[in-house]
């Protein structure tokens, strides 16, 4: 049986302690050096250990002070699914109420962006086609929860009212409803989630710690002649929102 690496073994540990109260939330866990001597191990052990829980969000890392128990945050439910409505005979876990979904966002679009070689790879354009490339910081319960950074080509949208998402008669209103109304028609989105640690960049819009647990979503949008109209970029922070995916089966 293959055995446990030594900073999991800590970690268990650690958690352990932590979750019987040990120390209390906001206190100051000795310093890493400390930690290392008392349990025989080296201090990159400790420091994997310590860098574990705060992936898994017992900890968190203050620069120039230490190592703190993490208030415990709620994750927000969002739920990935064709089907909004809430239906009877749903699922148990879609009983408790859905708030992951962001009721305020903010967004920046700029147009005639070239699109960078993997965009037009996902889009079936030429790379420098332009493009509206369009940044968006969502909150749900005033919270930060998600960053999506999204592509659109301007061969499709130039010259009508909804090239720019966020503004026009249909500002805001998605993909779907604004493509419709110049006559595109959506037929699938696909969508790729990875997981990932947060960036400099993204720690910082998020709110949370460089290095902590994202999930990112790379998603496309097709229209019925199986044309990509939009690719998007999505980082979901994992501390603050669980993603769950809803599948409908068809019947016979």
């Amino acid at each position: 049986m293959p055995r446990e690496a030594p900073y999991l073994a800590v970690a268990d540990v650690l958690r352990a302690r932590i979750l019987l109260g040990e120390w209390e939330i906001g206190e100051r866990l000795p310093s890493r050096a400390r930690l290392a001597v008392e349990y025989g191990v080296g201090r990159n052990v400790m420091q994997r250990a310590m860098d574990r829980l705060i992936i898994d969000g017992l900890l968190e890392g203050r620069a120039g002070s230490g190592t703190y128990v993490r208030m415990p945050r709620e994750r927000l439910r969002l739920v990935r699914s064709r089907h909004r409505e809430r239906r009877e005979g749903s699922p148990p876990w879609q009983d408790r109420k859905e708030r992951g979904r962001a009721d305020a966002w903010d967004s920046h679009s700029q147009v005639r962006v070239p699109a960078p070689e993997p965009i037009a790879e996902r889009l079936d354009i030429s790379p420098g086609d332009p493009c509206v490339n369009t940044h968006y910081e969502f909150l749900a319960d005033g919270q930060p929860v998600q960053l999506s950074e999204s592509w659109e080509p301007m061969a499709i949208t130039d010259g009508t009212p909804i090239v720019l998402p966020e503004k026009g008669p249909l500002a805001g209103k998605g993909v779907v409803e604004r493509m419709r109304s110049i006559g595109v028609v959506i037929s699938t989105v696909a969508e790729v989630p990875r997981p990932a640690r947060a960036t400099q960049g993204q720690a910082n819009l998020l709110g949370i710690s460089v290095g902590d647990l994202v999930l990112q979503i790379e998603r496309t949008i097709f229209d019925t002649d199986g044309r990509p109209v939009e690719t998007a970029d999505m980082v979901i922070p994992d501390v603050r929102r669980e993603v769950v995916y809803e599948f409908g089966v068809g019947r016979p």
